[in-house]
């Protein structure tokens, strides 16, 4: 093949940069993995605070999902409310699951 031949060739390809998938179109996923351990006590917390799904993931050594589809189920021991369209986890019932 000829030097001319081999540049057209590349041009139609295009360059493998010019093929990369660009951010705004790319599809965010959820980390579903297990949380850091919680670098707060929850003991010296007082009981009518509230934990977000994360922090109650890690208080109780569980993945986010696990508390999902915990909430799917009315009657699981694990209570929680929604505030704003976000579950909520009251930390006197977080000691409570934990000492079940």
């Amino acid at each position: 093949m000829s030097g001319k031949d081999e540049k057209s060739r590349i041009e139609t390809l295009g360059s493998p940069s010019s093929r990369k998938m660009p951010p705004a179109t790319k599809r965010h996923r959820k980390n579903r993995g297990m949380p850091p351990p919680a670098t707060f006590d929850i003991e010296t917390l007082p009981g009518s605070s509230n934990l977000t799904a994360l922090e109650a993931a890690a208080v109780i050594r569980r993945t986010p999902g696990a508390l999902e589809q915990w909430r799917r189920n009315p009657n699981h021991p694990l209570k929680w409310r929604y505030v704003d369209g976000r579950p909520l986890y009251r930390v006197d019932s977080v000691r409570d699951y934990l000492a079940k």
